[in-house]
């Protein structure tokens, strides 16, 4: 006859805890509800808070421009004349430096800013990888009044002497560029403008795409290098396919970075309320110096309020700038794969 065992007092409590689902601590689960409830509404705060700010930004910048919307219209964006004195104002010179000069700086910045991403993802040995990416990192935490007077104090004699005057002795007779390389070799103007800005916004740009880059899966580049693909080939056809919205949302940055740049742009510009050609060496104005220079000392009146309307112009060309860099990406994301 076989032994029975004696029952034991913790098997009904083992086999209630197993059929009933774990649920936490008593504690946590009666705390669960009201704290989902204190960070659901703390995060639709926040939400709500940055749209009705932005508004309230948008709203504050229309009304003080008012008189001058009224007064001029849409053909304050293309007329070039600015006389406080005579109460005739137009944003075409400041408008125009504004594009240009962070035209120049991209144009120089995505270039370099790629070079250095690929050389410290790709190329660099690892003893220099962190110094060097340390190194161009603390370039973004120089003070801004610091290029200004580097560029106005340094640069601008260099660029006039070794870029400007052998530019013009070379294309003085070359019709277009001629034209572009025209006007007095003084070291200060768009072109000027546009590298100290390069140099501002390559920090930010730079240590995006070296991150972004960093985030590609190392199979795809393994796999692509044992097909005999180059270094070359690899970035352009498997790494910047993967990380092309990062290495957009990099560029967009330093484009912000260079619309609203001030004091930098206010050393070297030249502050030049006259658009008298089409010269990159030419002294020219933007629309935040021209803020920087003029707010403090303009009257109540037109010329207070011309200054307001320059700032709504740079609000609605940051805005046009990060539409059409969505566009951009969302035209991306559709032909993926359309080569396939």
């Amino acid at each position: 006859m076989a032994a029975t065992l004696p029952a034991s007092p913790y098997r009904d409590d083992e086999k209630m805890e197993r059929s009933a689902p774990h649920s936490g601590p008593p504690g946590r689960r009666q705390s669960l509800p009201w704290a989902d409830s204190v960070f659901s509404f703390l995060t639709h705060a926040a939400a709500w808070f940055t749209l009705a700010l932005l508004a309230a930004i948008i709203a504050s910048l229309v009304f003080g421009a008012a008189p001058a919307i009224e007064k001029f219209g849409l053909g304050f964006l293309w007329n070039s004349e600015w006389d406080p004195v005579q109460e005739k104002f137009g944003g075409l010179v400041m408008i125009y430096g504004t594009l240009m000069t962070s035209f120049i700086a991209l144009a120089i910045a995505v270039p370099v800013s790629f070079g250095i991403a690929l050389f410290l993802t790709e190329l660099s040995p690892s003893w220099l990888r962190r110094p060097l990416g340390t190194a161009i990192e603390l370039l973004a935490a120089v003070p801004s009044i610091v290029y200004g007077m580097w560029g106005l104090l340094v640069f601008s004699p260099i660029l006039s002497r070794f870029v400007q005057e052998p530019l013009q002795a070379a294309f003085s007779n070359v019709p277009l560029l001629g034209t572009l390389f025209s006007g007095p070799p003084v070291g200060i103007g768009l072109l000027s403008a546009g590298i100290i800005l390069a140099i501002m916004v390559i920090p930010f740009i730079a240590a995006v795409m070296r991150d972004v880059f960093e985030v590609t899966p190392p199979m795809l580049k393994e796999s692509a290098y044992a097909l005999g693909s180059t270094t070359w080939e690899v970035m352009w056809k498997v790494v910047l396919p993967y990380t092309k919205t990062g290495v957009v949302g990099g560029i967009m940055l330093g484009l912000g970075r260079a619309l609203g740049e001030t004091m930098a742009v206010t050393f070297v510009i030249g502050n030049f309320n006259q658009l008298d050609s089409l010269s990159l060496f030419t002294a020219a104005n933007s629309i935040t110096s021209a803020l920087a220079n003029e707010f403090a000392e303009a009257g109540e009146g037109l010329h207070q309020a011309s200054l307001i309307y320059l700032g709504l112009v740079l609000f609605f060309i940051t805005f046009v700038v990060l539409a059409l860099s969505k566009l951009l990406l969302s035209q991306l994301k559709k032909s993926e794969g359309s080569h396939a």
